[in-house]
């Protein structure tokens, strides 16, 4: 079990609900824009507005599942997948929590396309 909180309110968050924030978190912070952690984030946001088609596709995927296993050990990617519509984007993921094992969890994360 994890403590967490909620990085608008600092209110406390379940386990799910923090992972998500820091899924969220990672999947939306540019590579390279971090102080002190240059290397912390996805590359999503640079293919956000590459054309919507198989090669753009596994390569957002791809950037999910890099970011992902570096940077959040609370759980494992079993899949990767994603849906465009209008200016939103949102990856849905499939994985399994480190500490709750043979139990698989599928969960959405919402990215604005514009935000800067």
């Amino acid at each position: 079990m994890y403590l967490g909180m909620n990085a608008e309110t600092g209110r406390a968050l379940s386990d799910e609900l923090h992972i998500k924030q820091s899924v969220k978190d990672i999947l939306t912070t540019p590579v390279g824009t971090r102080v002190m952690r240059r290397d912390y984030g996805s590359l999503v946001g640079n293919l956000i507005d590459q054309p919507n088609d198989g090669g753009t596709r596994l390569r957002v995927m791809s950037a999910v599942v890099m970011a992902l296993t570096r940077w959040e050990p609370r759980i494992e990617i079993i899949g990767v997948d994603f849906a465009a519509e209008n200016a939103d984007l949102s990856v849905t993921i499939e994985a399994e929590r480190t500490d709750i094992p043979g139990q698989p969890w599928t969960f959405s994360i919402p990215i604005d396309r514009r935000r800067p």
